[in-house]
């Protein structure tokens, strides 16, 4: 998930949170995620991304990114850290099967704790080696970890958004002083069509269309 100016002490203080076991200690707490048709209540913890509360990036993208489609079957959340945007998915897709994925171990965990306290049962929580490459996602959303490197990110994206449906797309949130643009150029240049939803919050909301024809982009 990109980071946040208001998210920095956190980082500081619970080490990488793209890092798939955690060794800081332990300290659990709760906090709310409030929209107009969703209310969670979440657990976090120290050693994952923005603990102390919902990343403004996050909250935007849910609360501007696109409207549920029916059609929708399969749904990743990449970077799912603790749950918020695959808790609201899968709140707002009762019918859908939300993938909440992520590297790290105690992040997942409570992901999975956060779906069976908000009784949500759609939710399959999985480390990315977990997730069958033959899986076919109709729509992927994200907050992606932008500080895991450029190349470690291009990586990230090109094996997730190969696995998209010839009609998907993918809808992501990128601060604009950590290379939204330049992310979102990127995306178009290597195949996959990009344009931006929205601006504002110091974020981009991006739509990524998946490629036209599938793979190429890959090379």
């Amino acid at each position: 998930m990109a980071d946040s100016p208001t998210d920095q002490s956190d980082h500081h203080h619970a080490g990488h949170y793209f890092s798939e076991s955690p060794t800081t200690a332990s300290n659990e707490r709760t906090i709310s995620l409030t929209l107009p048709d969703v209310v969670l209540t979440l657990t976090t913890d120290r050693g994952m991304f923005s603990p102390g509360h919902v990343d403004v990036g996050t909250k935007y993208l849910l609360l501007d990114g696109p409207k549920s489609c029916p059609s929708d079957r399969i749904i990743a959340d990449i970077g799912a850290g603790y749950g918020p945007i695959a808790l609201v998915l899968a709140s707002r897709n009762p019918d859908a099967t939300i993938w909440a994925i992520d590297v790290n171990q105690r992040a997942r965990l409570l992901c999975q704790r956060n779906a069976e306290a908000n009784g949500l049962s759609n939710v399959v929580v999985a480390a990315p080696e977990d997730v069958p490459d033959s899986i076919v996602f109709d729509r992927i959303w994200s907050n992606p970890p932008i500080r895991i490197g450029k190349d470690a990110l291009h990586d990230l994206l090109r094996r997730w958004l190969d696995q998209l449906a010839p009609q998907g797309s993918a809808h992501l949130v990128v601060q604009k002083h950590l290379g939204a643009d330049s992310l979102a150029r990127w995306l178009t240049t290597s195949g996959w069509p990009t344009t931006r939803r929205a601006s504002g919050k110091a974020f981009r909301l991006l739509d990524v269309a998946a490629a036209v024809p599938p793979n190429e982009s890959t090379s």
